[in-house]
């Protein structure tokens, strides 16, 4: 089985960026594909973007495409997703996930493991 923290959450304004991470332990991260995930008040979890163990293929959310990238440093054990040109939109709990069969698919049924989220808000 395979823990993971969040980080890098907060408070931007619209247009702004941020950088979550998503550290990884107790199984080897390179065995696992990797998504993130985001879910608003009110709002079902819906997919953000995920990556595959090597890093060469990525999947993105249409809402995301062009302005979030997901990527990885296998011997950090940590996934991140850059976010840039952030919208009041993107206000969620993030979520990042792992996929052991490494599929990168958007579905949430693929993914066992989860850390407990991180807080985006972004003011307008």
């Amino acid at each position: 089985q395979v823990q993971l923290v969040e980080s890098g959450g907060g408070l931007v304004q619209a247009g702004g960026s941020l950088r979550l991470a998503c550290v990884a332990s107790g199984r080897p991260f390179s065995n696992y594909g990797m998504g993130w995930f985001r879910q608003a008040p009110g709002k079902e979890r819906e997919f953000v973007a995920a990556i595959n163990t090597s890093g060469r293929r990525t999947n993105y959310a249409d809402s995301v495409k062009g302005r979030f990238t997901i990527s990885r440093d296998n011997a950090k054990n940590t996934v991140y997703l850059q976010m840039n040109t952030l919208k009041p939109e993107d206000t969620a709990v993030y979520f990042c996930a792992a996929d052991p069969l490494n599929t990168i698919n958007n579905s949430l049924k693929t993914y066992p493991y989860w850390g407990q989220g991180t807080q985006v808000t972004v003011s307008s």
